[in-house]
């Protein structure tokens, strides 16, 4: 999520570790380029059809970045949270806010964004009749729990009472309580705006979407390609210096490596394990390896009770301890990532939340330490853990293998873990949204904006949008709720800490580890560097 002056805390402090860390860059970024030139770049299917609302997952939200514009924009180089299509968000009680929308924006259809595109497209999120898997962004919104009643209760409104619509260009809202960094999150995509035929004639809209970025989708192909057009009437400074991006869908990135090699592809934005030792020789300078707001960790099925027990805490703790988190970082990923120490990313820096060895002993490879606490724990649900990961993306494999191998040489049991494969990440997600997982799950976590909050409350808050494994903790719950209406930066940032504290005495994930972005590109392309997020900024790309 994503600003006004009032949100200090959440833009302090991060913007400057964030450009510290330099996102990279490359290419000489000397030439010109050629504006009508078209890339390929490495890409794989998103879960769902892209409605903002509807995409909680890289893919998709890699393209909904390039088709829509929102109210603010994270900067590619700091992470901050800047107006976009917001003229002003004015608040004087960090709960009721007046937001006015920049004149001279049009979706690629040439309809025009006004302040009733975005309330339109808020309500539409989170009315439990759309079954949209952001509808948890709106929680904070006044009416939210009558447009979206919890636990099978019965719709009761369709709108959010805290939404109103004041003329073209001015909407207010008002929230249940204080939210000082609410300015911040509404760079999320979750918040975009959407033009009147994506209500008029969804089921078009669906097959072909219209945003108001700087690409248009040409056409998509699932299996195959996205084809991504520059749009020549987009009114944002951040026009797109290329002709437009093709993404072409793999299911294993070493094959997207060997196009990139053979000149059949342009950009790889997953280097994959395989090639770590050999990119840098095969690529030399157009290969990046940026730090990016990335954790992996290890989710659990709180939905099955042999993992929601009396104990399993420690058999969860124990399983962590079991992991030698530097062994496989440095001969699987060749350092390009780091053993973690907490539940967020250090890209965040101190003033933002990171809190190095946070996680204390919890984290920290002691084979004889995770027997014991296993065996008190009961032992593992049905004598063996079976890690789910999707095959397809990402050197999930060799890492999976490698975390068991961890796990068995520390429990003396070469059958104490096993991995069990998904084939495509959108099997993966749609196994994990149907609560299917057998034990433990990889869940590697990609920042959606630059705050501790975005690390810890969508992923462990009770039926929050990405807590896959359906974690509860009140203390935890009302920690966030504190944290969220807090003014103060510093009272902020300590009160997530806390209810980070509580997620790590219940080790309600294991932290793996953090994640640099990388990329590697043809001769073709210069200007090519990595975001925050570790995406491509695919708009200042130049082909030629």
């Amino acid at each position: 999520m994503r600003g006004a002056t009032h949100a200090k805390w959440a833009a302090c402090g991060v913007a400057a570790v964030l450009a510290a860390t330099a996102c990279g860059g490359g290419g000489s970024g000397s030439g010109g380029g050629d504006g009508g030139a078209v890339l390929s770049s490495s890409w794989g299917d998103p879960q769902n059809p892209l409605e903002p609302a509807n995409t909680n997952e890289v893919q998709g939200g890699k393209v909904l970045d390039m088709v829509f514009r929102s109210l603010k924009k994270y900067n590619p180089e700091t992470g901050a949270a800047e107006d976009m299509l917001a003229e002003k968000i004015d608040t004087t009680d960090s709960q009721n806010f007046t937001i006015t929308v920049k004149d001279g924006w049009t979706f690629s259809n040439g309809q025009k964004v006004t302040s009733k595109s975005f309330v339109d497209a808020w309500n539409y999120g989170a009315s439990l009749k759309n079954n949209q898997k952001n509808a948890y962004f709106f929680e904070y919104i006044d009416g939210y729990t009558k447009t979206h009643p919890a636990d099978g209760g019965k719709q009761s409104a369709d709108t959010l009472a805290g939404l109103k619509v004041v003329n073209d260009k001015t909407f207010t809202v008002r929230l249940t309580q204080k939210f000082s960094t609410f300015p911040d999150v509404l760079g999320y995509p979750a918040y975009a705006p959407l033009p009147e035929s994506f209500f008029t004639d969804h089921a078009g809209w669906l097959k072909k979407p219209i945003g108001n970025g700087p690409y248009t989708i040409d056409s998509y192909t699932k299996g195959s390609q996205m084809v991504l057009k520059k749009w020549d009437g987009y009114p944002g400074s951040d026009k797109a210096q290329n002709g437009g991006v093709t993404l072409k869908v793999y299911t294993d990135n070493n094959t997207a490596y060997t196009d990139l090699m053979a000149g059949n592809l342009d950009l790889v934005d997953d280097v994959p394990a395989a090639q770590l030792k050999n990119v840098k020789s095969d690529l030399g300078g157009r290969y990046l390896s940026t730090p990016a707001g990335i954790i992996q960790t290890l989710a659990f099925p709180y939905y099955d009770k042999a993992w929601n027990k009396p104990g399993s805490d420690k058999v969860r703790t124990g399983l962590s301890r079991a992991i030698d988190r530097k062994q496989i970082t440095e001969t699987i990923f060749q350092k390009t990532r780091t053993p973690a120490t907490d539940w967020t990313s250090p890209v965040l820096g101190a003033a933002g939340g990171y809190k190095e060895g946070l996680c204390g002993d919890a984290c920290d490879y002691d084979p004889a330490a995770a027997k014991k606490l296993i065996q008190e724990g009961g032992g593992l649900p049905g004598g063996q853990v079976k890690i789910t990961y999707n095959a397809d993306t990402g050197s999930h494999r060799q890492w999976v293998d490698a975390v068991c191998n961890s796990i068995n040489n520390a429990l003396g049991n070469d059958k104490a873990c096993v991995g069990n494969p998904v084939g495509t990440f959108a099997d993966f997600r749609n196994q994990i949204g149907d609560h299917k997982m057998p034990g433990p799950f990889r869940a590697g976590w990609q920042m959606d904006y630059p705050l501790i909050q975005n690390f810890l409350q969508p992923l462990y808050y009770t039926n929050a949008s990405s807590n896959d494994g359906k974690w509860s903790n009140k203390e935890f719950d009302t920690l966030v709720n504190q944290a969220n209406a807090e003014t103060d930066t510093a009272k902020a940032v300590e009160t997530f800490q806390k209810a980070e504290e509580v997620v790590r005495d219940n080790m309600a994930a294991i932290p793996l580890w953090y994640q640099n972005g990388s990329a590697g590109y043809s001769d073709r392309l210069s200007d090519v560097k990595l975001n925050p997020f570790s995406v491509p900024v695919y708009n200042e790309i130049k082909v030629g």
